[in-house]
Protein backbone atom coordinates (compact mmCIF):
# COMPACT_ATOMS: atom_id res chain seq x y z
CA UNK A 1 0.00 0.00 0.00
CA UNK A 2 1.57 3.37 -1.03
CA UNK A 3 2.53 5.69 1.72
CA UNK A 4 0.60 8.91 2.04
CA UNK A 5 2.42 12.19 2.34
CA UNK A 6 1.25 14.24 5.30
CA UNK A 7 2.41 17.41 7.07
CA UNK A 8 4.16 15.10 9.57
CA UNK A 9 6.38 13.25 7.08
CA UNK A 10 6.77 15.72 4.21
CA UNK A 11 10.20 16.83 5.44
CA UNK A 12 11.55 13.33 4.83
CA UNK A 13 10.64 13.53 1.15
CA UNK A 14 11.60 17.13 0.46
CA UNK A 15 14.95 16.76 2.15
CA UNK A 16 15.69 13.66 0.07
CA UNK A 17 15.06 15.50 -3.22
CA UNK A 18 17.00 18.53 -2.06
CA UNK A 19 20.09 16.37 -1.52
CA UNK A 20 19.75 14.67 -4.91
CA UNK A 21 21.34 16.75 -7.72
CA UNK A 22 18.99 17.43 -10.65
CA UNK A 23 21.04 16.15 -13.57
CA UNK A 24 18.43 15.88 -16.36
CA UNK A 25 19.61 16.66 -19.98
CA UNK A 26 17.38 19.76 -20.08
CA UNK A 27 19.27 21.39 -17.20
CA UNK A 28 22.65 20.21 -18.50
CA UNK A 29 22.15 21.78 -21.94
CA UNK A 30 19.78 24.60 -21.07
CA UNK A 31 22.10 27.51 -21.93
CA UNK A 32 23.28 26.22 -25.34
CA UNK A 33 19.65 25.66 -26.39
CA UNK A 34 18.72 29.13 -25.26
CA UNK A 35 21.58 30.69 -27.22
CA UNK A 36 20.57 28.80 -30.37
CA UNK A 37 16.95 29.98 -30.05
CA UNK A 38 18.07 33.60 -29.60
CA UNK A 39 20.37 33.34 -32.63
CA UNK A 40 17.53 32.01 -34.82
CA UNK A 41 15.21 34.81 -33.69
CA UNK A 42 17.90 37.40 -34.47
CA UNK A 43 18.57 36.02 -37.95
CA UNK A 44 14.97 35.59 -39.06
CA UNK A 45 13.17 38.42 -37.29
CA UNK A 46 11.73 40.67 -40.07
CA UNK A 47 13.73 43.90 -40.39
CA UNK A 48 12.24 47.36 -40.23
CA UNK A 49 11.12 48.27 -43.72
CA UNK A 50 12.05 51.42 -45.57
CA UNK A 51 9.39 54.05 -46.16
CA UNK A 52 9.75 53.34 -49.88
CA UNK A 53 8.88 49.76 -50.90
CA UNK A 54 10.57 48.33 -54.00
CA UNK A 55 9.00 48.90 -57.38
CA UNK A 56 6.31 46.58 -58.61
CA UNK A 57 7.57 43.10 -59.32
CA UNK A 58 10.63 43.33 -57.10
CA UNK A 59 9.07 43.13 -53.64
CA UNK A 60 8.28 39.88 -51.84
CA UNK A 61 5.58 41.76 -49.92
CA UNK A 62 2.29 42.95 -51.45
CA UNK A 63 1.72 46.69 -51.41
CA UNK A 64 -0.93 46.22 -48.71
CA UNK A 65 1.91 45.23 -46.37
CA UNK A 66 3.15 48.81 -46.49
CA UNK A 67 -0.15 50.61 -46.82
CA UNK A 68 -1.53 50.51 -43.27
CA UNK A 69 0.24 53.68 -42.20
CA UNK A 70 0.15 55.50 -45.57
CA UNK A 71 -2.14 58.49 -46.01
CA UNK A 72 -3.20 57.80 -49.59
CA UNK A 73 -5.28 60.98 -49.75
CA UNK A 74 -1.98 62.86 -50.21
CA UNK A 75 -1.52 61.21 -53.62
CA UNK A 76 -3.61 61.28 -56.79
CA UNK A 77 -3.87 59.91 -60.32
CA UNK A 78 -4.58 62.67 -62.83
CA UNK A 79 -6.30 62.75 -66.19
CA UNK A 80 -7.40 65.56 -68.47
CA UNK A 81 -10.00 65.34 -71.22
CA UNK A 82 -10.59 67.80 -74.04
CA UNK A 83 -12.70 65.63 -76.36
CA UNK A 84 -15.37 62.99 -75.93
CA UNK A 85 -12.92 60.28 -77.00
CA UNK A 86 -10.34 61.34 -74.42
CA UNK A 87 -13.01 61.56 -71.73
CA UNK A 88 -13.97 57.95 -72.41
CA UNK A 89 -10.30 56.91 -72.29
CA UNK A 90 -9.89 58.61 -68.92
CA UNK A 91 -12.99 56.95 -67.48
CA UNK A 92 -11.63 53.59 -68.70
CA UNK A 93 -8.41 54.19 -66.77
CA UNK A 94 -10.37 55.17 -63.66
CA UNK A 95 -12.43 52.00 -64.03
CA UNK A 96 -9.21 49.96 -64.14
CA UNK A 97 -7.87 51.69 -61.02
CA UNK A 98 -11.11 50.92 -59.23
CA UNK A 99 -11.05 47.31 -60.39
CA UNK A 100 -7.46 46.84 -59.21
CA UNK A 101 -8.20 48.31 -55.79
CA UNK A 102 -5.98 51.39 -56.18
CA UNK A 103 -5.83 53.59 -53.07
CA UNK A 104 -4.74 57.14 -54.10
CA UNK A 105 -7.26 59.83 -55.02
CA UNK A 106 -8.32 60.46 -58.63
CA UNK A 107 -8.75 63.81 -60.35
CA UNK A 108 -10.00 64.76 -63.80
CA UNK A 109 -9.56 68.13 -65.53
CA UNK A 110 -12.21 68.89 -68.13
CA UNK A 111 -13.42 71.95 -70.08
CA UNK A 112 -15.61 74.28 -68.06
CA UNK A 113 -18.01 74.37 -71.03
CA UNK A 114 -19.06 70.82 -70.12
CA UNK A 115 -21.39 70.10 -67.21
CA UNK A 116 -22.77 67.26 -65.12
CA UNK A 117 -26.42 67.98 -65.88
CA UNK A 118 -27.56 65.10 -68.08
CA UNK A 119 -29.84 66.76 -70.62
CA UNK A 120 -30.82 63.59 -72.47
CA UNK A 121 -29.87 59.96 -73.07
CA UNK A 122 -27.56 61.19 -75.84
CA UNK A 123 -25.64 63.55 -73.54
CA UNK A 124 -22.76 61.11 -73.19
CA UNK A 125 -20.15 63.60 -71.97
CA UNK A 126 -22.26 64.53 -68.94
CA UNK A 127 -23.06 60.88 -68.30
CA UNK A 128 -19.37 59.94 -68.29
CA UNK A 129 -18.49 62.82 -65.96
CA UNK A 130 -21.18 61.71 -63.53
CA UNK A 131 -20.00 58.10 -63.84
CA UNK A 132 -16.43 59.13 -63.04
CA UNK A 133 -17.57 61.19 -60.04
CA UNK A 134 -20.14 58.84 -58.53
CA UNK A 135 -18.95 55.36 -59.49
CA UNK A 136 -15.16 55.76 -59.55
CA UNK A 137 -14.84 58.50 -56.89
CA UNK A 138 -13.10 60.98 -59.20
CA UNK A 139 -12.73 64.64 -58.22
CA UNK A 140 -13.92 66.70 -61.20
CA UNK A 141 -12.05 69.96 -61.86
CA UNK A 142 -13.52 72.23 -64.58
CA UNK A 143 -10.94 74.54 -66.14
CA UNK A 144 -10.70 77.06 -68.92
CA UNK A 145 -9.11 75.18 -71.80
CA UNK A 146 -8.27 78.14 -74.03
CA UNK A 147 -5.07 80.17 -74.21
CA UNK A 148 -5.12 83.40 -76.24
CA UNK A 149 -8.23 82.20 -78.04
CA UNK A 150 -6.76 78.87 -79.16
CA UNK A 151 -6.43 75.60 -77.33
CA UNK A 152 -2.92 74.51 -76.43
CA UNK A 153 -2.57 70.86 -75.42
CA UNK A 154 0.45 71.63 -73.28
CA UNK A 155 -1.71 73.82 -71.07
CA UNK A 156 -3.75 70.84 -69.88
CA UNK A 157 -0.69 68.65 -69.34
CA UNK A 158 0.70 71.10 -66.76
CA UNK A 159 -2.49 71.59 -64.72
CA UNK A 160 -1.59 68.99 -62.04
CA UNK A 161 1.35 71.11 -60.83
CA UNK A 162 -1.20 73.58 -59.47
CA UNK A 163 -2.93 71.03 -57.22
CA UNK A 164 -0.69 71.73 -54.22
CA UNK A 165 -2.98 70.00 -51.71
CA UNK A 166 -1.40 66.74 -52.93
CA UNK A 167 2.14 65.58 -52.18
CA UNK A 168 2.44 63.68 -55.46
CA UNK A 169 0.38 63.28 -58.62
CA UNK A 170 0.75 60.72 -61.41
CA UNK A 171 -0.26 62.19 -64.78
CA UNK A 172 -0.88 59.53 -67.45
CA UNK A 173 -1.72 59.80 -71.12
CA UNK A 174 -5.13 58.24 -71.59
CA UNK A 175 -4.43 56.24 -74.76
CA UNK A 176 -3.19 53.28 -72.75
CA UNK A 177 -4.29 50.04 -71.14
CA UNK A 178 -3.56 49.51 -67.45
CA UNK A 179 -2.71 45.93 -66.51
CA UNK A 180 -2.37 46.59 -62.76
CA UNK A 181 -2.42 49.63 -60.53
CA UNK A 182 0.68 51.82 -60.19
CA UNK A 183 0.31 52.79 -56.52
CA UNK A 184 3.87 51.78 -55.67
CA UNK A 185 5.43 54.67 -57.60
CA UNK A 186 3.96 57.23 -55.20
CA UNK A 187 6.26 55.87 -52.49
CA UNK A 188 9.51 56.36 -54.40
CA UNK A 189 12.19 58.69 -52.97
CA UNK A 190 11.42 62.37 -53.33
CA UNK A 191 12.08 64.01 -56.70
CA UNK A 192 10.38 67.00 -58.36
CA UNK A 193 9.61 64.81 -61.38
CA UNK A 194 9.96 61.12 -62.24
CA UNK A 195 9.56 60.10 -65.88
CA UNK A 196 10.42 57.47 -68.48
CA UNK A 197 12.96 57.55 -71.28
CA UNK A 198 11.54 57.41 -74.80
CA UNK A 199 13.40 54.12 -75.24
CA UNK A 200 12.30 53.70 -78.88
CA UNK A 201 14.41 56.75 -79.81
CA UNK A 202 17.61 55.42 -78.26
CA UNK A 203 20.54 55.58 -78.75
CA UNK A 204 20.42 58.47 -81.24
CA UNK A 205 18.11 60.59 -79.08
CA UNK A 206 18.00 60.62 -75.29
CA UNK A 207 14.78 62.25 -74.20
CA UNK A 208 11.97 61.89 -71.70
CA UNK A 209 8.45 60.94 -72.71
CA UNK A 210 5.47 62.82 -71.29
CA UNK A 211 3.13 59.83 -71.35
CA UNK A 212 3.98 59.04 -67.69
CA UNK A 213 4.83 61.92 -65.31
CA UNK A 214 5.07 61.47 -61.54
CA UNK A 215 5.27 65.02 -60.18
CA UNK A 216 5.38 66.98 -56.96
CA UNK A 217 2.90 69.89 -57.21
CA UNK A 218 4.46 73.31 -56.79
CA UNK A 219 3.02 76.79 -57.27
CA UNK A 220 6.36 78.03 -58.58
CA UNK A 221 6.76 75.19 -61.10
CA UNK A 222 3.14 75.57 -62.12
CA UNK A 223 3.66 79.20 -63.12
CA UNK A 224 6.90 78.41 -64.97
CA UNK A 225 5.35 75.56 -66.93
CA UNK A 226 2.17 77.43 -67.77
CA UNK A 227 4.17 80.37 -69.03
CA UNK A 228 6.19 78.02 -71.25
CA UNK A 229 3.02 76.26 -72.44
CA UNK A 230 1.45 79.50 -73.64
CA UNK A 231 4.16 79.92 -76.22
CA UNK A 232 3.20 78.94 -79.73
CA UNK A 233 4.86 75.91 -81.29
CA UNK A 234 6.02 74.45 -77.96
CA UNK A 235 4.85 70.96 -77.04
CA UNK A 236 4.61 69.45 -73.59
CA UNK A 237 7.31 66.82 -74.22
CA UNK A 238 9.71 69.47 -75.45
CA UNK A 239 9.04 71.72 -72.45
CA UNK A 240 9.35 68.91 -69.90
CA UNK A 241 12.66 67.84 -71.41
CA UNK A 242 13.93 71.40 -71.24
CA UNK A 243 12.89 71.72 -67.60
CA UNK A 244 13.70 68.24 -66.28
CA UNK A 245 15.81 66.44 -68.85
CA UNK A 246 18.91 66.48 -66.63
CA UNK A 247 17.27 66.14 -63.23
CA UNK A 248 14.26 63.81 -63.48
CA UNK A 249 14.20 60.51 -61.64
CA UNK A 250 14.19 57.91 -64.43
CA UNK A 251 11.74 55.04 -64.04
CA UNK A 252 12.03 51.63 -65.75
CA UNK A 253 10.20 51.62 -69.06
CA UNK A 254 9.84 47.84 -68.96
CA UNK A 255 7.32 48.24 -66.14
CA UNK A 256 5.60 51.46 -67.13
CA UNK A 257 6.45 52.44 -70.71
CA UNK A 258 5.79 49.50 -73.05
CA UNK A 259 4.36 50.61 -76.40
CA UNK A 260 2.29 48.38 -78.67
CA UNK A 261 4.67 49.07 -81.57
CA UNK A 262 7.26 46.94 -79.77
CA UNK A 263 5.36 43.81 -80.79
CA UNK A 264 5.77 44.81 -84.45
CA UNK A 265 9.49 45.43 -84.23
CA UNK A 266 12.13 42.94 -85.32
CA UNK A 267 14.73 44.50 -83.00
CA UNK A 268 14.16 44.73 -79.25
CA UNK A 269 17.50 45.83 -77.83
CA UNK A 270 16.24 49.30 -76.86
CA UNK A 271 13.36 47.82 -74.94
CA UNK A 272 15.35 45.03 -73.29
CA UNK A 273 18.33 47.27 -72.55
CA UNK A 274 20.88 44.59 -73.42
CA UNK A 275 22.12 42.27 -76.18
CA UNK A 276 21.95 38.94 -74.36
CA UNK A 277 18.30 38.72 -73.32
CA UNK A 278 15.91 37.02 -75.70
CA UNK A 279 12.57 38.54 -76.68
CA UNK A 280 9.67 36.80 -74.98
CA UNK A 281 6.30 38.52 -75.57
CA UNK A 282 4.63 36.47 -72.82
CA UNK A 283 7.19 37.60 -70.25
CA UNK A 284 7.00 41.19 -71.50
CA UNK A 285 3.24 41.28 -70.98
CA UNK A 286 3.61 39.66 -67.56
CA UNK A 287 6.05 42.30 -66.27
CA UNK A 288 4.29 45.35 -67.77
CA UNK A 289 1.89 47.45 -65.70
CA UNK A 290 0.93 49.88 -68.47
CA UNK A 291 0.83 49.57 -72.27
CA UNK A 292 0.71 52.69 -74.44
CA UNK A 293 -0.90 52.49 -77.90
CA UNK A 294 1.61 53.68 -80.48
CA UNK A 295 1.64 52.15 -83.97
CA UNK A 296 2.14 55.02 -86.39
CA UNK A 297 0.71 55.36 -88.98
CA UNK A 298 -2.11 53.27 -87.52
CA UNK A 299 -4.79 55.40 -85.80
CA UNK A 300 -5.37 55.18 -82.06
CA UNK A 301 -7.48 52.22 -80.85
CA UNK A 302 -10.80 54.11 -80.68
CA UNK A 303 -10.60 54.68 -84.46
CA UNK A 304 -11.35 51.89 -86.93
CA UNK A 305 -8.46 50.57 -89.00
CA UNK A 306 -8.19 51.45 -92.71
CA UNK A 307 -8.50 48.14 -94.57
CA UNK A 308 -5.64 48.93 -96.94
CA UNK A 309 -3.32 49.65 -94.01
CA UNK A 310 -3.95 46.94 -91.45
CA UNK A 311 -2.37 44.15 -93.50
CA UNK A 312 0.97 45.94 -93.45
CA UNK A 313 0.79 46.80 -89.74
CA UNK A 314 -0.24 43.58 -87.97
CA UNK A 315 2.78 41.75 -86.48
CA UNK A 316 4.01 38.80 -88.49
CA UNK A 317 4.31 35.28 -87.17
CA UNK A 318 7.88 33.98 -87.03
CA UNK A 319 9.31 30.54 -87.73
CA UNK A 320 11.19 28.80 -84.91
CA UNK A 321 14.27 26.61 -85.44
CA UNK A 322 12.15 23.50 -84.97
CA UNK A 323 9.81 24.66 -87.73
CA UNK A 324 6.99 25.66 -85.36
CA UNK A 325 5.19 28.94 -86.06
CA UNK A 326 5.34 31.56 -83.28
CA UNK A 327 2.44 34.01 -83.39
CA UNK A 328 2.67 35.32 -79.82
CA UNK A 329 3.52 38.89 -80.91
CA UNK A 330 0.48 38.98 -83.16
CA UNK A 331 -1.74 37.48 -80.46
CA UNK A 332 -0.58 39.97 -77.80
CA UNK A 333 -0.91 42.95 -80.16
CA UNK A 334 -4.37 42.06 -81.44
CA UNK A 335 -5.44 41.17 -77.90
CA UNK A 336 -4.57 44.64 -76.59
CA UNK A 337 -6.60 46.39 -79.30
CA UNK A 338 -9.51 43.99 -78.97
CA UNK A 339 -9.60 44.39 -75.18
CA UNK A 340 -9.54 48.20 -75.47
CA UNK A 341 -12.46 48.26 -77.88
CA UNK A 342 -14.54 45.85 -75.83
CA UNK A 343 -14.03 47.88 -72.66
CA UNK A 344 -14.77 51.11 -74.54
CA UNK A 345 -18.11 49.71 -75.66
CA UNK A 346 -18.89 48.23 -72.24
CA UNK A 347 -17.93 51.26 -70.13
CA UNK A 348 -18.61 54.21 -72.43
CA UNK A 349 -21.21 52.71 -74.79
CA UNK A 350 -19.09 53.95 -77.70
CA UNK A 351 -18.37 52.18 -80.95
CA UNK A 352 -15.15 52.80 -82.86
CA UNK A 353 -14.91 55.99 -84.88
CA UNK A 354 -14.83 55.70 -88.65
CA UNK A 355 -11.46 54.97 -90.21
CA UNK A 356 -9.68 57.86 -91.91
CA UNK A 357 -8.84 57.70 -95.60
CA UNK A 358 -5.41 56.14 -95.91
CA UNK A 359 -2.89 56.49 -98.72
CA UNK A 360 0.24 54.32 -98.53
CA UNK A 361 3.47 56.31 -98.08
CA UNK A 362 5.74 56.94 -101.02
CA UNK A 363 8.20 54.19 -101.86
CA UNK A 364 11.30 54.58 -99.73
CA UNK A 365 9.49 55.84 -96.63
CA UNK A 366 10.16 53.30 -93.91
CA UNK A 367 8.80 53.74 -90.41
CA UNK A 368 10.47 51.59 -87.78
CA UNK A 369 9.96 51.28 -84.05
CA UNK A 370 12.87 53.67 -83.47
CA UNK A 371 10.88 56.51 -84.96
CA UNK A 372 7.49 55.76 -83.42
CA UNK A 373 5.95 58.82 -81.85
CA UNK A 374 3.41 58.04 -79.09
Amino acid sequence: MPRAISPHNIDRYTSRFAKTPFTSPLRRFRWPYLLIVLLIIYLFWPPRHSSFPPLHGTSSQPLSFYSKSIDWSRYAYSQYATTSAHLCNSVMLFEALDRFGSKPARILFYPSTWDTEIASSKDRDSQLLVMARDKYKVKLIPVEMAVDGTYNASYAKFLPWGETQYTRILQLDSDATMLRHLDEVFLLPQAPVAMLRAYWKLPETRMLTSMFVLLEPSAVEYERLMAAGRGKGHYDMEILNRFYGDSALILPHRNYGLITGEFRSAEHRNYLGNDYEGWDPDMVMAEASLVHFSDWPLPKPWVMWPHNLIGDIVPRCSREKDGQEDCRDKKAWLGLYDDFRKRRKSICAYLSELAPEWHPPDRGENETSSSLIP
